[in-house]
């Protein structure tokens, strides 16, 4: 997944500039989106331009694997949805990333135990999903490594990819994920999965899903939605028969 490094401006000011000054890494605070104009590989191009940008941070939204789509649920809370999910991906044969925030971790542990058993990935969605950029240095390692060390404790995993609460993040945050041990891992497509009261109808979601394939696809799902249980089975289907492996 690693690239060269861009030649940014920053990189070349540090090339000309003396060896004793510091260049500040941006702390203004964005909020991720993978925008919807496409290249010809139907990547979003901004997906594109955010791995461009921040790969030598260890942070991406896409991987490089033209031939692999890659399917990650973020875990806030649990809604009653997550075993038949993972019922699904087993029978299928895939895995996938599970982003765990602290409540999670905390609250269900059989699931947790179910999804490093069945051999899918836990990553780290914050402690108390609290907006990164919005922190102090410390509290920010704090919101990453103590939720790292009660997985590491309570589960014997050790977690490497984490994922911003929220989508938001800046320059500086990546940097400390960076610092923490961490992959940042953003998302390639996404769509409104999470209102609990406002589901998307099956035929739309798997139309949706269906369309945005695109290789290196990094798939934000959430495990809350009735619709992504529904219809997970059909999306992996579909993405196989696009010639993906999932």
């Amino acid at each position: 997944m690693k690239k060269a490094v861009p030649l940014t401006a920053a990189v070349l000011a540090a090339a000309v500039m003396p060896q004793s000054a510091v260049i500040a890494a941006d702390t203004t605070k964005i909020g991720y989106g993978q925008g919807t104009a496409c290249d010809n590989k139907n990547r979003p191009v901004d997906a594109v331009a955010f791995n461009s940008r921040f790969s030598d941070l260890g942070a991406y939204a896409l991987t490089e694997d033209d031939s692999r789509i890659i399917i990650s649920f973020d875990q806030g809370y649990e809604n009653g949805y997550t075993a038949k999910i993972l019922d699904t991906l087993r029978d299928k044969g895939v895995s996938a990333i599970f982003f765990l925030t602290g409540d999670y971790a905390k609250k269900e542990p059989e699931l947790v135990k179910r999804m490093i058993a069945e051999g899918h990935t836990l990553g780290n969605h914050g402690m108390t999903h609290a907006s990164l950029p919005t922190l102090s240095d410390d509290k920010a390692k704090e919101e990453i490594m103590s939720l790292h060390n009660f997985v590491l404790n309570n589960y014997g995993y050790e977690m490497q990819y984490f994922r911003f609460p929220c989508g938001e993040y800046s320059e500086h945050s990546l940097e400390i994920v960076n610092d923490c041990g961490y992959k940042t891992l953003f998302w390639s497509f996404a769509y409104k999965d999470w209102l609990t009261d406002s589901q998307p109808l099956p035929g739309d979601g798997l139309k949706k899903l269906t369309e945005s394939a695109h290789g290196g696809e990094i798939l934000l799902l959430h495990s809350v939605s009735s619709t992504n249980a529904a219809i997970l089975g059909e999306v992996i289907d579909n993405f196989r028969a696009k010639g993906f492996t999932v």
